[in-house]
């Protein structure tokens, strides 16, 4: 029984960071569709942000295997810190301005640049599970499928709102990150 409920806590807790993750790929895609984009546009995009809310936090759990093995019991700390200043900065920039730049999101360079854009925290955050040695094949499943999905939902979205909503989204999911990273340290 204890065992089962370690492992509801383990799902929860990484479907949530997936979430906050995927706010990044919602919000600068509710941009990116108010600039106008086409269906199969969405979709292209979204799969490529999947992918790589796939790979990202898969190199950085690998990264974060090592390093827990480099840094035993510090791990935790750092990994804590890592997800703090993550959230921070994912904070930081739906106030001041998104950190990707302005590009031609229909071609393939714009496509890999703008995926890549919006998961590179997912491979902060792999590392800080990886320290934790969490389950793998979960984690990138949800980081992929949250990606995936939010994209799309933004995508879709910012062809008919404003952009305010997409800058609450980045901050949210900001928040959350810095929550959980106060969560690891104490």
């Amino acid at each position: 029984m204890l065992e089962a409920t370690s492992h509801m806590g383990q799902l929860l807790t990484v479907l949530i960071m997936a979430l906050a993750l995927g706010m990044d790929a919602f919000s600068l895609g509710i941009g990116v569709g108010m600039k106008g984009v086409r269906l199969q546009d969405v979709l292209r995009i979204s799969a490529v942000v999947a992918l790589f809310h796939l790979v990202m936090p898969l190199l950085g759990m690998f990264t974060g295997h090592f390093m827990s093995e480099v840094f035993g019991h510090v791990a935790a700390y750092v990994a804590g810190g890592l997800l703090i200043l993550l959230g921070c900065h994912m904070i930081y920039n739906s106030i001041y301005g998104s950190s990707v730049p302005l590009l031609d999101y229909r071609s393939s360079v714009g496509v890999i640049l703008y995926a890549l854009g919006v998961s590179m925290d997912s491979f902060s955050v792999g590392v800080s599970l990886g320290m934790f040695r969490s389950d793998l094949l979960l984690t990138v499943a949800a980081f992929g499928g949250a990606g995936g999905v939010m994209s799309v939902l933004g995508l879709l979205l910012g062809r008919h709102v404003s952009r305010n909503l997409g800058e609450y989204g980045e901050a949210i999911g900001g928040a959350i990150l810095f929550a959980f990273g106060m969560m690891f340290i104490f």
